[in-house]
């Protein structure tokens, strides 16, 4: 079976089948694409699940597991993250393995397709410019023999006829002659012609239109095989992971095994005993006999006369619930409502995690850095101002975390009972002081705790306030201005919204009159009357020669 056999004659629909085969392919292409993207929306759903449901850090959940049904809650969670896991490998296999191979073919199959048609669209045309040639040669032989015949009926008439001078019937015989000629010479061309036009159609109907009609199959039956091939490996893909997806679900059993009730239960138990010993037995008081009562010693009442409080199975009825109030509402920045102990520890570890953050962003400066003096150096591998703009942004971020930092040390010192001096340095980098006022609070724990024990969590109303009174506004008031040590210029816009600070547009030009002592901030100056700090890395500085010599802070 041979479609250049079979279907000789059935160009056009051969030529809308194939198109139809290459829509089919598309169209299960789109199909597979569908289904990557299902693949990776469903494992980011699982992910965002199984991450919704993991305990926060440093919070009351992480407390929890350490129940063993907690723990294997927890280790479903991360075997589902590992099931969502070959969901996305199987989306990742799916467009490596069928859905890439498959657009390249699509574009091959196309180009192809063109070729094979372009060709056979080219044998039309030839045959049918053989046909054109056919038709002309047999118009023109059959109008010559009309002429001819026309001019010897012309000659035979004129020799006919007795007036006719013999020079006139000459010319009617040349004439007639001369057409009887011309009629030879097509019947000569068009059967040439006609020859020619026979071998030509036999070549196109038994061999061209064949030979691309049997390329146009094998591209078709090509295709067929590869949507097949493709629909194999789409069910390979998924045949693969079902190992270490049933792995997964076996963790999640094991981990369902691994359950200890007693564990638990013993767990509470540690949790939550207070190791008092159950009250006794209630003495009898008798009313009716006139004698001095006293009360018995495992009473639960209360004296009203001021005596001592009662004993409870031999310890202080105020030990059994302590701290009884709870902190209750938006916890402050400064943790003020913890008691001391426990705030240092909540400021510390702020502290530590800023300075964790600090450490990570000046890494990240100092790596852009060395990428810049490597772009400097080798000016082939990059432009060392495109990395000017990320420098400034890690700059200011370590800028403001050292701020936040200084904030929280500043806390941290006033619970430690070392409240440092305020220099004018710590005024600028600290944002406690933006109303110049600062509250201390004086009472201690001790103040807080009621006759029971308990912490209130309450201020108390006997707190004193303290106004720490600074001149930091009038070191600039009072002082004779300081002459301009040079200029700069500024790399970027700075909003100064600390005190002391002085905002900045980027290209403005200004007077230094006050270089960087090493804490990251320069004095500058405008119109002679408006002063303030700006971070170094935020201008370029030139100084004038009597000074240390020009610098540049980048």
């Amino acid at each position: 079976m041979s479609w250049g056999t079979e279907l000789w004659d059935q160009f056009d629909n051969l030529e809308k089948h194939t198109q139809w085969g290459i829509d089919i392919l598309e169209k299960y292409i789109k199909f597979v694409k569908e289904r990557t993207e299902i693949e990776l929306s469903y494992a980011k759903q699982l992910r965002n699940l199984s991450k919704k449901y993991q305990p926060k850090k440093n919070s009351k959940e992480e407390e929890e597991y350490k129940y063993t049904a907690c723990k294997a809650f927890l280790s479903t969670l991360n075997e589902l993250n590992d099931y969502a896991g070959q969901h996305e490998v199987i989306s990742e296999n799916m467009t490596s393995q069928i859905t890439v191979d498959l657009v390249r073919y699509v574009q091959e199959l196309k180009q192809e397709r063109k070729s094979n048609f372009h060709d056979g669209r080219k044998a039309q045309q030839h045959i049918e410019t053989c046909w054109k040639q056919l038709e002309s040669s047999k118009r023109r032989f059959e109008r010559d023999c009309k002429e001819a015949d026309r001019a010897q009926q012309y000659f035979e008439k004129m020799d006919a006829d007795i007036n006719v001078t013999k020079a006139d019937v000459e010319k009617a015989r040349q004439q007639a002659q001369m057409r009887q000629q011309m009629a030879e010479d097509s019947k000569a061309d068009y059967s040439l012609i006609l020859q020619r036009f026979n071998q030509e159609q036999w070549e196109y109907y038994h061999t061209h239109i064949p030979n691309i009609f049997q390329k146009i199959q094998e591209m078709e039956e090509r295709r067929i095989v590869r949507i097949g091939e493709s629909m194999k490996t789409y069910a390979e893909v998924d045949r693969q992971v079902i190992p270490i997806i049933g792995k997964c679900l076996d963790g999640i059993v094991k981990a369902a095994e691994s359950i200890d009730q007693k564990n638990d239960s013993q767990l509470v138990v540690e949790a939550y005993k207070s190791g008092f010993e159950p009250p006794g037995d209630i003495e009898f008081e008798d009313y009716t006999q006139p004698m001095k009562r006293t009360v018995s010693d495992n009473s639960l009442s209360s004296s009203k006369e001021g005596k001592p409080e009662l004993k409870f199975g031999g310890k202080s009825r105020g030990k059994l619930w302590p701290f009884i109030k709870k902190n209750k509402g938006v916890t402050p920045e400064d943790f003020s409502n913890f008691p001391p102990e426990q705030r240092r520890k909540k400021l510390q570890q702020k502290v530590d995690d800023l300075n964790k953050e600090i450490q990570k962003e000046t890494d990240q400066r100092d790596a852009i850095t060395k990428m810049k003096d490597v772009y400097l150096k080798n000016p082939q591998m990059g432009d060392p101002a495109s990395l000017d703009h990320k420098l400034a942004e890690v700059t200011q971020n370590i800028e403001k975390l050292r701020l936040e930092a200084h904030k929280f040390e500043a806390w941290l010192a006033e619970v430690e009972g070392r409240l440092p001096a305020r220099s004018e340095q710590a005024r600028r980098q600290s944002g406690l002081y933006d109303g110049q006022t600062h509250q201390t609070v004086t009472n201690c724990a001790q103040d807080r705790e009621s006759p029971d024990g308990s912490y209130t969590e309450e201020q108390s109303q006997e707190s004193e306030h303290k106004v720490l009174a600074t001149d930091f506004d009038d070191e600039f008031d009072d002082e004779e201005p300081l002459p301009a040590i040079g200029t700069c210029k500024a790399l970027y816009t700075f909003e100064g919204q600390n005190e002391g600070t002085i905002s900045v547009v980027e290209g403005e030009t200004l007077s230094v009159i006050e270089e960087d002592k090493g804490d990251g901030w320069t004095r500058i100056r405008r119109n002679e009357d408006e002063e303030g700090y700006v971070p170094t890395s935020y201008v370029e500085v030139y100084l004038d020669k009597n000074a240390k010599g020009a610098k540049t802070y980048i």
